[in-house]
């Protein structure tokens, strides 16, 4: 079979997706919110100089960042959306001084014409853009100055540890004096309002804001653009259009198929034995299975805190571990153990692959392995220093905690992490590499797996675009590509590659159909992924374009995931192709649910958020939980799990496991993460985008909706699921405990 047209497909597309997102990166730059010289009142008072926004927002970082409530919606879920709540009480202060000063009354008693004119002068105060690009000057009127300084004197005591508003700060998860000087809470506050600024003034020329109009306030007349209406309306004919094509080309490939392919009498691994580098894998496992334990149980301290913002069922907890470092660990350590499952199959898979074991290969494994091990203590130590603001401005964008989701790690362990990602690469190559130099079928296979490996290291080097005072809209879009492009992008090319190894080295596949099925599949996905990226970047502060751009690639990211259930269906049928297979069985199942969480957490629930008019409300709200839940670990965290089990049955092919436990846990996983999404966090999110519908996204993250009953008693239900999760993460590895003290096999050999 010829695979020449499947990779000038796959290349133009890499091409023009990256030359397009290069492009409109450029915009980016070019159009982002200015962040004026000085902020300052009609009559000449400067309130604020440009070097205090910035240094704000480093102030915001070391607290935890985005682990502590949002900017432009993106971030933690239980303290407010910064950028709306600043809006949102400076508008209402806005309206109530005028009221009082003019009127004798309260804003609430006036009569609906006044109102109404008052919400005019409001709007015109607010999204007229008074900064001038020439002086560097922003321009505020002394209302407005008077306003900017209550709600700042209400932060100010927030982060502090006035005794009136422990409540709201319980609320918030948010423990005392997280703010701990003057100086620092006057710099975060003028970020707040810079940020709250963009939210709320329109583009020069324009009637927009900087954030396309969110977040929703009816106060100040912020509602769903034109180009948000009808880029969504497209979205969703693009996906309508892409499934329909996709399902031609499939009905058609269907009547192409190659003869049936004849499987394997016996396990062909039966008389493979391991190099010593490929057994040396071993102890990536361990830290896997470690790590897992770890993360659930920050999970269930994270998700309390949501009830009990400052103990965990009485116990202090917070004093030690506040919410911004247990939300941090958790979804550091998602990734971490993600990954390590990942880089250890491909360590065992290059030697295995190309039958070569290169020379100290071993010792690279295991100094890899030191290096990892290092990274993680190190990065979790310094995040808690940072939180607990242990570490100067400085030190803790290098060594503690830079406050961007996922890639919260210091600069210094973000590059040390990379330097490992390209040993990790290194390994791979010399191991591959006499494989890749043999002609043949195979040789496209490798080629592809070479490439993924190279891209997961190279796309991590994104993370270092931005420097510690970066514009903020400039470091979404890099730490976007890190997200998406890193963990949704290359690891998913790369993890399909890693299948189709194992199910060809298995002799359940021809080489030339998962050859073929690799280049097609990481194709379709990259024709979206790629420039899909944008659809993290409405609201960020960037040109229109980027909304339109996002909408419509995006929406071909869910076209593949139409089709998954055929993909699982084959991989069934495989599982019950030969007896011998009955061996792989469970670890063939987990990649089966990698397929239903597939389509179930990125398809359905990725496209619920995924259109510009479904975002616009629910962006910052708890069904972009629903969504990081089950696409990270029910997609990337069932992968690695399935990878793991296929290494650890390839360590010795021949003993015999005994898979009650693993059974036990394969469908407590499954059903408890079904559990935790349905019976709770998708209900707060579709209660909470009802609210943001109805009253603004300010009221849908304030404490008085949150704390409501119905969403006290929502949030408890969420017990039930994460306790059925929980449970099975620890079978799990009871079980992976099990094939170290023998207690998981069976004393029969194949």
């Amino acid at each position: 079979m010829k695979f020449g047209k499947r990779w000038i497909a796959l290349a133009g597309v890499m091409a023009v997706s990256f030359a397009v997102l290069g492009y409109f990166g450029r915009e980016l730059y070019r159009q982002a919110p200015p962040i004026p010289e000085r902020v300052v009142v009609g009559g000449g008072e400067v309130l604020f100089l440009g070097q205090d926004i910035s240094d704000g927002q480093n102030v915001w970082q070391s607290m935890g960042g985005q682990e502590v409530g949002s900017v432009w919606g993106h971030g933690a879920y239980v303290a407010p959306d910064w950028s709306a709540d600043w809006l949102h009480r400076e508008a209402t202060w806005l309206l109530e001084h005028w009221a009082g000063g003019e009127h004798g009354v309260e804003y609430a008693s006036l009569h609906e014409e006044v109102q109404a004119s008052l919400r005019q002068r409001l709007r015109t105060e607010l999204r007229s853009n008074t900064y001038n690009a020439q002086t560097g000057d922003l321009v505020v009127s002394a209302d407005r100055a008077d306003a900017i300084r209550e709600v700042g004197s209400h932060y100010a005591k927030l982060f502090g540890d006035d005794e009136a508003l422990d409540g709201l700060r319980d609320a918030y998860a948010i423990p005392p004096n997280r703010v701990k000087t003057s100086e620092r809470q006057d710099q975060i506050n003028a970020f707040f309002f810079w940020a709250s600024w963009v939210c709320s003034t329109n583009r020069p020329g324009e009637e927009i804001t900087y954030t396309n109009n969110w977040p929703a306030e009816s106060l100040i007349g912020n509602s769903p653009t034109g180009s948000i209406v009808v880029w969504s309306v497209v979205s969703f004919v693009v996906l309508l259009a892409g499934i329909g094509g996709l399902s031609w080309y499939f009905a058609v490939a269907r009547d192409r198929e190659e003869a049936p392919h004849d499987i394997p009498q016996l396990n062909p691994l039966l008389e493979f034995t391991p190099t010593p580098s490929m057994k040396a894998t071993l102890k990536y496992f361990w830290i896997v299975t470690a790590l897992m334990l770890v993360q659930v149980g920050l999970g269930a301290i994270t998700a309390h805190y949501g009830v009990e913002g400052s103990g965990f069922y009485g116990i202090p907890l917070a004093k030690w571990l506040p919410y911004a470092v247990t939300r941090t660990w958790h979804s550091q350590l998602g990734i971490f153990w993600i990954a390590t499952a990942w880089l250890g199959t491909g360590l065992f898979m290059a030697p295995a692959v190309s039958g070569h074991e290169p020379k100290f290969q071993r010792l690279g494994v295991n100094f890899l392995w030191v290096c990892l091990v290092v990274i993680v203590v190190g990065s979790l130590v310094g995040e808690w220093l940072g939180v607990q603001q242990r570490l100067g401005l400085t030190a803790n964008f290098w060594f503690g905690h830079q406050g961007y989701e996922y890639v919260d790690l210091g600069r210094f362990w973000q590059i040390f992490l990379l330097v490992g990602l390209f040993v990790w690469l290194g390994l791979m190559v010399r191991a591959m590499w006499p494989a890749i130099r043999q002609p043949g079928e195979n040789r496209h296979l490798l080629c592809l797996f070479l490439i993924a490996s190279a891209a997961i290291s190279l796309f991590y080097g994104a993370g270092l675009m931005w420097g510690r005072q970066t514009h903020l809209a400039i470091a979404e879009y890099w730490r976007w590509w890190v997200v998406h492009l890193w963990v949704e992008g290359f690891f998913e090319v790369f993890a399909t590659v890693v299948i189709a190894f194992l199910f060809t080295r298995l002799g359940l596949l021809r080489t030339s159909t998962a050859t073929a099925a690799a280049l097609l599949s990481t194709t379709i996905f990259l024709s979206g992924g790629i420039i899909g990226t944008f659809h993290h970047l409405y609201f960020t502060g960037t040109p229109t374009a980027v909304l339109a751009l996002g909408a419509t690639f995006s929406a071909l990211e869910v076209v593949p995931l139409a089709l998954i259930g055929f993909e699982a269906y084959e991989s069934l049928k495989l599982s019950r192709a030969r007896p011998w297979i009955a061996a792989y069985k469970w670890p063939i199942y987990f990649f089966i649910g990698v397929g239903f969480w597939n389509l179930v957490g990125a398809g359905l629930f990725g496209f619920l958020i995924n259109p510009p008019i479904a975002l616009y409300y629910m962006q910052g709200l708890n069904t972009t939980a629903v969504h990081a839940h089950t696409a990270l670990f029910g997609v990337y965290g069932m992968l690695g799990i399935g990878l793991m089990l296929f290494c650890l049955k390839g360590m010795n092919a021949r003993r015999v496991w005994r898979t009650r436990v693993l059974a036990f846990a394969f469908w407590s996983i499954n059903i408890g993460l079904a559990l935790m999404v349905l019976i709770s966090v998708l209900p707060v999110g579709l209660m909470q985008t009802w609210a943001s519908v109805e009253h603004g996204m300010w009221y849908a993250r304030s404490a008085e909706f949150l704390q409501s009953d119905v969403l006290g008693t929502l949030r408890w239900l969420r017990v039930v699921g994460d306790t059925i999760f929980a449970i099975g993460i620890v079978a799990l590895a009871w079980f992976v405990l099990g094939l170290v003290t023998g207690r998981s096999i069976s004393n029969r050999e194949a």
